[in-house]
């Protein structure tokens, strides 16, 4: 569902920077410093205000589908959105600061450099350069001045990053760091979890007990009516006589005409659904109307039907163990809180000193397997992040660690051996500290502009944009 707007976050927007900057503002205070003659103000930067419409033109400009921001409300995706915008402004005050300019001819030499607008010989063809705006639907100077807003950016980080030069020795060390091989010894913990069939019947009661308040399960009683051309108006086509009937619906609905009424007055017969518990193989409107509980009468889309619905009765009941479906969905919760309470234990075990190599020994018996890794990019078994964790840790530190397909591991650090610094590497590894050291800067520069600029929401005119979607 969310998965349209996942590739667009993954485009490098503004540099690192940005990325360091925008998970703040999510959670920044929507303050009430905004008064009632500035609703049309969604955010203010200091003495800048960016108003809804700005916000709007973003949105539109993002390329993100209205229905993927449709979809994704519940999930924050306009305070994120509105994040991204506010992080473009506060860059493009911080350009305005420091004055930095790209000159004309500057912007014309990287037009002309562009790969994309090169033949053969390594020549500018102006016909590439308007087939390019004409097949991306772009005007010429909307192009350049976007161009010209991301070469400002770039001037900024290097502006701020300016004279990162690393020494040798700090070369040399990140790549024996990162080069080194690494031998572990491991267990694969899945034979030391209980399975779904050692669950017992009072194993599935004490959870439930333990549990009650937070097990308990919504069950619906509701009627609804699908409605189309061909039962509304009797014709296969939607038409301005059917929308008018949809209408006057609507008008019903918020004049609080009972339900039945209407499907009556419409000649639908409705469908009475009792003790509705939702699940996946239920069908998509029945999904639907539970989604949509909190507002217990309306009307929505549904693929070429609209779907009036009415719910009578939300009621929270105990999960049913004679329910087979339910049933299954403990043992599940059961075998997953048996795994958490294991590998917590180990954990703490590990933590507070209590874990050793005898006790290793012990555990693994003949499960103890070897595994020796060629950088700190060698992911053919386990997951990066957790490569990356072994890499820290000293020789003979056991933690626990995860595969692609979250198998979880405890893990013994064995032993390192370095890899000799290769001088064909100096370059690459000699950007990489320089680029690790403009990080780092950029972080401090990050905190600087926490204090530079008070950035404050006008959380009203957020719920406004919302339910613009909606």
């Amino acid at each position: 569902m969310i998965s349209s707007f996942r590739n667009f976050a993954k485009t490098k927007f503004a540099g690192l920077l940005v990325f360091i900057m925008i998970i703040p503002f999510v959670f920044w205070g929507m303050g009430s410093m905004f008064s009632s003659g500035n609703t049309n103000t969604i955010a203010k930067i200091n003495n800048e205000n960016i108003s809804t419409q700005e916000f709007i033109d973003y949105l539109n400009s993002s390329g993100i589908p209205q229905k993927t921001i449709k979809e994704n409300l519940n999930n924050n995706i306009i305070e994120e959105l509105l994040s991204g915008l506010i992080s473009t402004t506060l860059l493009e005050l911080e350009v305005k600061d420091y004055e930095l300019m790209v000159s004309e001819s500057i912007l014309l030499k990287i037009i002309k450099n562009n790969k994309i607008f090169l033949d053969e010989n390594g020549n500018f063809q102006r016909i590439k350069y308007e087939k390019f705006l004409l097949e991306n639907n772009q005007s010429a100077p909307a192009f350049e001045l976007r161009l010209k807003g991301r070469e400002l950016q770039r001037n900024l980080f290097d502006y701020v990053g300016a004279g990162t030069i690393s020494p040798e020795f700090l070369v040399k060390k990140l790549y024996e760091e990162e080069n080194k091989k690494l031998d572990i010894d491991f267990i694969n913990l899945k034979n030391f979890y209980k399975n779904k069939e050692a669950v017992t019947e009072k194993d599935l009661i004490d959870f439930l007990e333990e549990n009650k308040d937070q097990l308990k399960m919504e069950y619906l009683d509701f009627d609804y009516a699908i409605i189309n051309p061909k039962n509304l108006i009797g014709v296969d086509e939607f038409n301005q006589s059917f929308f008018d009937k949809i209408d006057q619906i609507e008008v019903d609905i918020s004049n609080e005409v009972n339900f039945n009424t209407i499907v009556s007055n419409l000649n639908i017969n409705p469908i009475n659904i009792k003790n509705f518990k939702f699940s996946l193989d239920k069908n998509d409107i029945e999904k639907k109307i539970f989604e949509l509980r909190n507002n217990n009468f309306d009307i929505f889309e549904s693929g070429d039907n609209y779907v009036l619905y009415k719910i009578n009765n939300i009621e929270q009941k105990k999960p049913n163990l004679s329910d087979n479906q339910t049933k299954n969905e403990v043992i599940e919760l059961v075998t997953q809180k048996n795994k958490f309470d294991f590998n917590k234990n180990l954990l703490d075990k590990i933590r507070n000193n209590e874990f050793d190599n005898n006790e290793f020994i012990k555990m693994g018996k003949n499960q103890i397997k070897t595994i020796k890794l060629n950088s700190i990019r060698d992911n053919k078994k386990f997951e990066i992040n957790a490569v990356q964790m072994l890499y820290s840790l000293p020789v003979n530190s056991f933690t626990l660690i995860n595969d692609e397909e979250n198998n979880i591991y405890l893990a013994k650090v064995k032993s390192f051996q370095n890899e000799e610094f290769n001088d064909e590497k100096i370059k690459e590894y000699s950007n990489k500290q320089n680029s690790n050291i403009r990080n780092t800067m950029l972080k401090s520069y990050d905190i600087f502009l926490n204090d530079k600029y008070n950035v404050v929401l006008n959380q009203k005119t957020i719920e406004r944009v919302k339910n613009f979607f909606q």
